[in-house]
């Protein structure tokens, strides 16, 4: 974008300015890390698929009611959004044990949860996103007492909302990452990305426990043909996208 200026350069997005101090650019890049960023690669087309997915995935939100930072996408690989202070917790919504949850607790990597377990990360890199306690996450003055208990509200919500959503696509949401942003008045919203880069995903329709990911644990663990589980993941959004509006 013409006059833009660039803001902020992440692991996977680039942040510019616009003419309106509300309003940012969100390039999404091909880039891909995984541990902290000390393995590195790229998958080809990822930027595009990821803005589409989710694109696609805020839109879904904010009919059902969740407030987003999503205004629309300029370019393929481009998202313009509502400006927001970026609350500096991850919340992780997990539904089935896999990753470090297994690894922390012993759980066997499929074990499904009696209910959904949210977590809070401290988003910080220099000390490796620590796991938070609610107390220490009160402590360090991360989020309010009340920003939590919203938060949580929020995550769960909108695990109800994608875990239908995936279902239909034939895909199962083991786990995912979300952020949060307030805007000018104070108003949480959901912000960064929803994506294979930020979800755990299985293809319900083959059991092979190493076939079946469709997300960026494809790249973490060497399984090949990332590009094309993450086309698969967008093909089967587009398709249920497509198939709901014709409904309509």
């Amino acid at each position: 974008m013409s006059g833009s200026e660039k803001l902020y350069e992440g692991k996977a997005k680039i942040l510019l300015s616009t003419g309106d101090p509300e309003i940012l650019l969100t390039v999404f890049k091909d880039d891909a890390t995984a541990f902290n960023a000390q393995k590195r690669g790229s998958i080809t087309g990822k930027g595009e698929i990821n803005c589409q997915i989710s694109s696609h995935l805020f839109k879904l939100l904010e009919a059902e009611g969740i407030a987003t930072h999503f205004k629309d996408c300029p370019a393929p690989n481009e998202m313009r959004v509502r400006w927001v202070k970026i609350v500096p917790v991850e919340v992780v919504v997990r539904n089935i044990a896999a990753g470090s949850l297994c690894k922390q607790t012993g759980l066997p990597t499929g074990t499904i949860l009696k209910q959904p377990l949210v977590e809070f990360y401290y988003k910080n890199d220099d000390l490796g996103d620590p796991l938070l306690t609610r107390e220490r996450l009160l402590l360090l003055e991360l989020a309010t007492r009340e920003q939590v208990e919203e938060l949580q509200t929020l995550a769960l919500r909108v695990n109800e909302i994608l875990s239908k959503f995936f279902l239909e696509c034939g895909i199962t949401l083991v786990d995912f990452k979300l952020e949060f942003g307030t805007d000018s008045e104070g108003r949480l919203l959901l912000a960064d990305e929803i994506s294979p880069d930020t979800c755990r995903l299985w293809d319900n329709a083959d059991g092979d426990p190493d076939r079946r990911v469709m997300d960026k644990d494809r790249f973490r663990r060497d399984l090949g043909n990332v590009e094309q589980a993450y086309q698969r993941v967008l093909e089967r959004v587009l398709a249920h996208s497509n198939k709901a509006s014709g409904a309509r």
